[in-house]
């Protein structure tokens, strides 16, 4: 069909061009942030490293918001890759679990790219809003997703739901389950605050770490996160039945 042809045909020069134009842009504008940080990102700092006017700049980018949300996006989806990649390596059954595997590629990236880990986690940047369930928050639940998996492989949803966690308000357990299903509203809500206490624990050492404040513990950073993510997973899975009730 004409249809199926006109979805099939391969960019035209000037489509590639303009991919192209456009990831030296998102290059320049990262190594701009790994120089400066984040705080010090502005369209006129990278046209100017590129030996282009700012006019140009906005023929791709319209605005340093366009500009950050692409950024945002790009590091999400890096830093998915990289929790995704060290659980691929895991097998199934091994020392230590796939979701301590997960943390642990979540910390590495994290130390190897401080600035870019500041972009999404750090002090958020003046006046720019992320657009509401736009890019940047598909690529973080695309993350999320790896840890929800990880963390309640082989349990049912009947499993979760009796799961030991502190008696919900109404409001609390009203607003959880309507979350969006291709977030986290596909869990009990049991389970999302046990997911979501996880999450606050294992981001909470990754940011300490990140910016310097568990440096006094010396070359042993990487073990005290490995036995305090044994120590989290065994934890949440002691919370949930063996038997559905």
């Amino acid at each position: 069909m004409l249809a199926d042809r006109e979805a099939a045909a391969p960019p035209t020069l000037r489509q590639r061009r303009r991919a192209a134009a456009t990831q030296e842009i998102l290059d320049a504008a990262e190594q701009h942030i790994t120089a400066h940080g984040p705080a010090a990102l502005s369209l006129r700092a990278v046209a100017r490293s590129l030996g282009m006017t700012v006019q140009a700049l906005y023929h791709y980018f319209p605005n340093r918001d366009a500009l950050v949300t692409a950024l945002i996006t790009k590091a999400y989806d890096d830093l998915a890759d990289a929790v995704q990649t060290a659980v691929d390596t895991a097998a199934d059954g091994a020392d230590p679990p796939r979701l301590v595997v997960a943390a642990e590629g979540y910390r590495r990236w994290a130390i190897a790219h401080p600035e870019h880990f500041q972009l999404l986690y750090g002090t958020p940047l003046r006046e720019y809003e992320a657009p509401a369930d736009g890019p940047t928050t598909r690529a973080m639940r695309r993350m999320s997703t790896i840890f929800e998996r990880e963390m309640f492989a082989g349990f049912t949803t009947a499993q979760l739901a009796a799961a030991d966690t502190p008696a919900l308000s109404p409001a609390l357990r009203a607003h959880l389950e309507q979350l969006p299903p291709d977030g986290l509203g596909d869990l009990p809500p049991s389970a999302t605050t046990l997911l979501l206490s996880a999450w606050g624990h294992l981001h909470g050492l990754v940011v300490l770490e990140v910016f310097g404040h568990t440096s006094f513990t010396g070359d042993h950073q990487a073990e005290i996160f490995r036995a305090a993510m044994r120590n989290l997973l065994e934890d949440v899975h002691r919370r949930i039945p063996a038997h559905a009730p």
